[in-house]
């Protein structure tokens, strides 16, 4: 790895573009050491943990705010097991959901009703989509 990369480079070697790192530089997510001529500088090593960390967070759909958080402290990133722990509660409420929802697809597809309407279990499963799409809304 190299000890010194410009933007161009970090962003070759990352695949975001410049435009992203320019971003995610003025929320503080990474830090350039300098300038050549023109360009930011980063310490190879770091923009490329940091940058991988920002996107496993964002993967777990952690803000980029809370992702700032763990990354800018004193002593280096401090990821906090607790957040995590509530963040992997969610991935498992949205697996559940998207298990529900696969089963209530299959359900239609093969549904011996001629009208999907006129069957008990399709119109539960309007009644509970409704539901659930309220609650959403509700909660946000």
């Amino acid at each position: 790895m190299y000890d010194e990369l410009d933007i161009s480079q970090v962003s070759q070697l990352s695949g975001l573009a410049a435009s992203t790192l320019r971003y995610y530089e003025e929320r503080g997510l990474i830090k350039p050491i300098g300038r050549k001529g023109l360009k930011r500088v980063y310490h190879g090593k770091d923009v490329i943990t940091r940058l991988s960390l920002i996107a496993l967070g964002q993967e777990a759909k952690f803000s980029l705010d809370e992702i700032a958080s763990m990354l800018n402290h004193e002593d280096g990133p401090n990821i906090e097991r607790a957040s995590l722990l509530e963040k992997a509660e969610e991935i498992e409420q949205t697996i559940q959901g998207l298990l529900a929802l696969k089963k209530g697809i299959l359900h239609i597809a093969n549904c011996p009703e001629e009208n999907h309407f006129l069957c008990p279990n399709f119109q539960k499963i309007m009644e509970n989509s409704l539901k659930s799409n309220s609650l959403k809304k509700s909660q946000r």
